[in-house]
């Protein structure tokens, strides 16, 4: 961690409420204006667009090469083009695999930033701006009563997210890479910690996965199942 942010300490806290904020304030707006209203869905968007683009730019700016290290192959950057879709067109798989990556994933990497402790103030901020917006999007588009997850959207989930790391795999071993932590865990805290040495601590990934997502797919089961 970064010698100005401490784990869980008050910026900490503060960040992770902003984030919460950041979901509720637009989807208190969506209820309370007409059906149909694109405002609140367009300016996250908008701004989660931004956060990902200005991340991506400042590596160019500075004359680093993008190719093999900054390319977009993070499960967060896969998050992100899923929660800009969702909540550009409303498309119900962007919507089920963003909702479950992002708060699966993104939310993890918010409580256990992965972040080196020579990490700038700018690359601080983004990241947290970044996987910040990701979960307030998801969060935002469940709680405006936008769309909702359909039956088997874990196993379609589940099924998505082998066959992005099937792709990401390869890349990581040709190029000696480590997208997706498929090589290594991360150096910093993480729940990673817990499923012990590679490659177990992927397999263990799978159940952890699961058990969230269908931790996540609980508070729709109801409606979804009597909507079949």
């Amino acid at each position: 961690m970064p010698a100005h942010l401490h784990l869980f300490g008050l910026v900490h806290l503060a960040i992770l409420a902003t984030v919460l904020l950041s979901a509720a304030l637009p989807a208190w707006l969506q209820r309370k204006l007409l059906p149909g209203s694109k405002g609140p869905r367009f300016v996250l968007a908008f701004l989660l667009f931004l956060s990902w683009a200005v991340y991506y730019a400042s590596f160019a700016l500075q004359g680093e090469a993008m190719f093999p290290n900054h390319v977009p192959l993070e499960l967060c950057d896969a998050s992100t083009w899923l929660i800009l879709v969702a909540l550009l067109t409303l498309n119900p798989l962007a919507f089920e695999l963003g909702y479950y990556y992002a708060l699966a994933g993104a939310t993890m990497s918010l409580l256990t930033p992965d972040l080196p402790e020579t990490a700038s103030l700018f690359i601080s901020v983004q990241y947290f701006a970044n996987h910040g917006l990701i979960v307030a999007g998801a969060l935002y588009l469940v709680w405006s009563r936008l769309p909702r997850p359909r039956p088997w959207s874990v196993a379609r989930a589940m099924l998505a997210i082998n066959i992005y790391a099937a792709f990401v795999g390869p890349f990581d071993f040709i190029f000696k890479t480590d997208y997706i932590f498929l090589r290594t865990k991360p150096p910093t805290v993480s729940a990673l910690d817990l499923l012990g040495p590679w490659p177990w601590y992927i397999l263990g990934g799978e159940g952890v996965g699961l058990g969230l997502f269908l931790l996540l797919y609980l508070p729709f089961r109801k409606a979804t199942h009597a909507q079949r």
